[in-house]
């Protein structure tokens, strides 16, 4: 990092008083603007040092899926809830309290009036207030990102919930209008400035658990109709969060600074990161060297290296084993065949041995999944008690009923699999010709960039452009079944296997508006049956409960094994001591 980033510190306020976009109703001097000037505390900044070889895809509360960009948004706009990063519980952000009707139909939030939208300058290393976050810029946050025009798979989720963002998010690109998506039929409101008003298809308990996901945050609707695609870019974004954006380029880093001028208990935590620096480096044996040469505070353990750390009397003090909630696995297109066949799809889950490939692929650091629900969600059964797993028996029979009795007369098959996920690809293969006798030139291994993967796979690409399958995985955005199961799996989620809507769905929904707790789980259990039993659909072949292997600096401080569990880390939460970090580095 350059000597120019290193020094942008704290900010501390600088008041000229004048305005021009504040809302009308909030009480101000008029002609006013609030500017933020960044000042030296110290020489050098509080600054987290780590390294990624994952790019950020999209900084837009409403597009994003997944886990780099959507840490970045919690750290960049606050939320109406947020999820705590010690307990996971969900508490006020943005919103200070809330009311539902007694029907649990309509949502009633009230909002704080004392968070502003900002906008830094890289270039000055200012921020300068725009105006307050009021209740409309939730409304226009929500509806936006049910537009089907704007691409956003979280959109869908919103739209299996929220009243009229069904409607909106199912209506053809081609024939939607503003006036369709900004007018009523989404059923989202602001009476005043701070009052939100949420109304809901069906009384869904999980609808709290959903309330900090970003897709349903504020954003500036000037700025977007201002900048257009580039709104997110450095100098131009708009954001209400603990951390303002500084730099973006993509290969080399990213750079977060704090936002000071924020209230302090809208941090989610007592951390003292100044400056967040992220160098996009691919290669985790680079990684873990800069760690071991105290230049960065944290490094993944490559799996050559594990035994190795572990043995030893320093870093064996600094690894943690982390449970992320991930759930890994193999993905179909139920458009292309062969895998349109049920009966291929059934084949290809029951042949693979899932704790020969944790341990021979994923290093040890997993737990075995045969259904996709795991441990920790609501109604979620009972670990591994439901689907066929590994039999290859099994497997062969199906195969024969596909029309394909010892792979005779097997297509070649593409899998797309994001980088550093291709010895997946080759283990699955590898099965393949053990227990089904396919010859494994037939299978092709591809690995992509995580944001070229999405894309690749997405619903809208052709079905001759699409891969016949792909590695992939899914963390939780809530603590409830229904964000996997209906969420990913349905067949009327806006996701990426194209499967046809079956009597599975129907209980799916059936699920999602239940109110007893214990007829909840029943009816998830029935729908994992449905998926992954002896007779199940097999949308997916789940693979692995992920964990990691990680190290941390003793300098380096935070809720490592709880933070981030729903939704992004919160920078908020951590510290670091940084005279302890720049002592090891001879500084």
């Amino acid at each position: 990092m350059s000597s120019k980033i290193r020094l942008v510190s704290v900010l501390a306020v600088v008041l000229t008083m004048v305005v021009a976009l504040l809302p009308v109703g909030f009480a101000a001097a008029e002609d006013s603007t609030l500017t933020v000037v960044a000042l030296y505390r110290q020489d050098v900044p509080v600054t987290r040092d780590t390294s990624s070889g994952d790019e950020v895809s999209s900084l837009d509360p409403g597009i994003a899926t997944d886990a780099v960009s959507i840490t970045a948004i919690e750290n960049l706009f606050l939320g109406l809830t947020d999820s705590d990063p010690v307990t996971g519980a969900v508490n006020p952000e943005l919103a200070t309290s809330w009311t539902v009707s007694e029907d649990g139909l309509t949502w009633t939030f009230t909002l704080r009036s004392d968070v502003n939208w900002m906008r830094y300058d890289p270039a000055s290393q200012t921020a300068a207030v725009i105006r307050p976050v009021v209740a409309s810029d939730f409304v226009y946050g929500i509806k936006r990102a049910c537009d089907n025009r704007l691409g956003s798979y979280y959109g869908s989720v919103a739209a299996k919930v929220i009243a009229g963002c069904d409607l909106v998010n199912q209506t053809g690109s081609d024939v939607t209008t503003d006036d369709f998506v900004y007018g009523d039929t989404i059923k989202v409101n602001a009476p005043d400035d701070n009052t939100l008003v949420v109304e809901l298809q069906f009384a869904a308990g999980y609808f709290f658990s959903m309330t900090p996901m970003w897709m349903l945050r504020a954003v500036p609707q000037e700025i977007i109709e201002e900048y257009g695609d580039e709104w997110t870019a450095p100098g131009n974004i708009v954001t209400n969060g603990p951390y303002f954006l500084h730099e973006i380029t993509r290969g080399v880093r990213r750079v977060y600074v704090r936002n000071d001028a924020l209230s302090i208990d809208l941090f989610s935590g007592t951390g003292n990161i100044e400056v967040v620096n992220y160098n996009v480096i691919e290669d985790a044996g680079t990684v873990y060297a800069l760690y071991l040469n105290n230049q960065n505070d944290a490094s993944g353990v490559p799996p050559a290296e594990l035994q190795n750390v572990l043995a030893d009397p320093e870093l064996s003090q600094q690894v943690r084993q982390i449970f992320t909630l991930s759930v890994y696995y193999f993905g179909f297109a139920h458009d292309k065949a062969p895998f349109d066949n049920v009966h291929t799809r059934r084949a290809f889950s029951a042949i693979v041995d899932r704790q020969a490939f944790i341990e021979q692929v994923a290093s040890g650091q997993g737990v075995p999944m045969i259904h996709f629900t795991p441990p920790g969600m609501a109604h979620a059964p009972a670990i591994n008690t439901i689907g066929v797993g590994f039999d290859p028996q099994y497997a062969a029979e199906q195969l024969a009923e596909a029309g394909y009795p010892n792979c005779e007369g097997f297509p070649n098959i593409d899998i797309a699999a994001y980088q550093g996920a291709g010895n997946w690809a080759d283990f699955w293969a590898a099965a393949a010709e053990e227990y089904l006798g396919c010859d494994p030139t037939l299978f092709n291994t591809e690995q992509l960039e995580f944001s070229v993967l999405l894309q690749i796979i997405d619903n809208e690409t052709p079905t001759q452009d699409r891969p016949n399958a792909w590695t992939l995985g899914w963390g939780p955005d809530y603590a409830d079944a229904n964000n996997w199961v209906n969420d990913v799996l349905s067949c009327t989620a806006a996701y990426n296997f194209l499967r046809s809507c079956t009597e599975v769905d129907d209980l799916i929904n059936q699920a999602a508006r239940e109110s007893d707790p214990s007829v909840r789980d029943q009816l998830y259990a029935e729908v994992e049956e449905g998926f992954f039993g002896t007779e199940g659909e097999y949308p997916i072949v789940p693979l692995f409960l992920s964990s990691t292997f990680s190290l941390f600096k003793p300098w380096y401080t935070g809720p490592f094994e709880t933070d981030g569990l729903f939704g992004g880390a919160h920078w908020g939460a951590y510290s670091i001591d940084m005279a302890a970090k720049l002592a090891a580095r001879g500084e």
